[in-house]
């Protein structure tokens, strides 16, 4: 077979004599990329302990709308930077949109440690919500990459593992250091290290991966039963948001899940330190609870992304979605430690069940061409969860308290794993699968 033509670099990469696909071909970078998500996973969780409590006890806000616009603004500026990330990374690389994400977040702990008003907070998660879209998804987008499709689903559990346990373990670590020395300045001295040190890495150690993009480009392989055939390599913006949001069953299927998955996150970083804190809880301890669910996810995605490659995307997709309706049960019926501990570890569960499997039947239906416009998409729609979940479940419970916006949120997700059930097909290949990853292959670029 005659080697394809290799496309020409983006603007700031290496270029290498040999680009191969695949997890234990690109070692070296993916575990890079592994390290530079936990970074990013750890800027979010600087948040997740102290922040509630930060506009509670600080700001004196008492109404749980008013509480949660700091989420509303990070849910929304992140699920637009989610869309651009993917529009930019195709057309001028992974690299160059990564460390610009990374530029953003410098700024981030600064604003929390000296703001004056809740305003600055809401500013601040602004830039984070920016910072988290363009690094994240850029990590995302360089792991597919760089693994081509035999093992999509276990190179999300990795990528999505190191950025949740980062966010259970910093929101541990800042809620001791928020018992032992105050809400500020101690808890967001983290997030300034894990910016700094982002920054640094992503800038000289990170290389480029769009190449291993085009390389899988060049073997992509029809499905066998059909599907597909009516979305080639040359679709506009416009049409890969269609098909990944409203049309195309599958990529449509997962950006809804995704949607109802991070509303109920955005419930759980708002309203449960404030719902434990009610109890009388110490602020070391509800950093306890804040950390065991992402803890869970995170660990839990080492597993499920793996199996997913085994047994398949949609029926592990639909199976989290009922786990974390029952678990979001446990949570609005609960009153003590004990039971929230057990609640925690189930919604940590069955969000890792779903996490890295949406994303990896996005890889698997998107062609390389147009994939990180779609992963783009994918994200818009699940990080603008943050924002309604937090905009609907702060209404829910200045109206009727938060155990019953706690229960509604878990209707609505049970709803939605019931979606995916009717309307999703099986995303992971079959016999092509294998043929499609022999010949990306033999279509190695020297």
């Amino acid at each position: 077979m005659n080697s394809p033509r290799p496309a020409t670099a983006a603007p700031g990469a290496r270029t290498s004599p040999q680009l191969r696909l695949g997890l234990r071909q690109n070692a070296a970078q993916f575990t890079l990329l592994v390290v530079v998500n936990a970074l990013v996973g750890g800027m979010l969780g600087q948040e997740r302990t102290v922040v509630p409590l930060l506009g509670e006890r600080e700001f004196g806000l008492r109404a749980y709308t008013a509480g949660l616009t700091f989420i509303v603004a990070f849910g929304l500026s992140k699920a637009v930077a989610n869309y651009v990330a993917g529009t930019l990374s195709d057309r001028y690389g992974r690299k160059p949109v990564l460390v610009a994400g990374w530029l953003v977040a410098v700024p981030v702990p600064l604003l929390l440690i000296w703001a004056p008003s809740w305003a600055w907070v809401v500013a601040a998660n602004i830039l984070l919500g920016v910072s988290q879209g363009l690094t994240w998804s850029t990590t995302v987008v360089m792991k597919i990459d760089l693994v081509g499709a035999q093992r999509r689903g276990l190179a999300m559990g990795l990528n999505e593992a190191a950025g949740y346990a980062a966010v259970a373990a910093t929101a541990m670590v800042t809620g001791l250091l928020a018992q032992t020395y105050g809400l500020r300045p101690a808890p967001f001295l983290l997030g300034l290290a894990f910016a700094a040190l982002g920054l640094a890495l992503s800038s000289v150690a990170v290389r480029e991966t769009r190449e291993h993009a085009r390389l899988e480009a060049k073997g992509h392989v029809a499905r066998a039963d059909g599907r597909h055939d009516h979305l080639h390599e040359e679709l506009t913006s416009g049409q890969v948001f269609a098909q990944t949001s409203f049309r195309e069953p599958a990529l449509s299927s997962a950006s809804q899940a995704g949607l109802v998955n991070n509303l109920n996150d955005g419930l759980a970083w708002g309203l449960f330190p404030v719902l434990f804190a009610a109890t009388g809880m110490s602020v070391a301890r509800i950093g306890v609870l804040a950390a065991l669910y992402p803890a869970v996810w995170g660990l839990g995605q080492l597993v499920t992304g793996a199996l997913s490659d085994r047994w398949g995307r949609k029926w592990l997709i639909v199976a989290g979605m009922l786990v974390q309706a029952v678990a979001l049960g446990l949570v609005a019926a609960g009153d003590t430690f004990g039971a929230w501990a057990v609640a925690a570890a189930l919604l940590g569960a069955g969000t890792a069940m779903v996490y890295p499997t949406l994303l990896a039947s996005i890889g698997d239906v998107a062609h390389p061409a147009w994939r990180a416009r779609s992963v783009g998409v994918y994200r818009l729609w699940r990080d603008g969860g943050f924002a309604v979940g937090a905009l609907l479940s702060g209404v829910l419970a200045d109206l009727y308290g938060v155990r019953t916006a706690i229960w509604a949120v878990a209707a609505l997700t049970a709803a939605s794993g019931l979606v995916v059930a009717v309307r999703m097909y099986e995303t992971l290949r079959g016999p092509s699968h294998d043929q499609s990853q022999r010949v990306a292959a033999a279509n190695t670029v020297r």
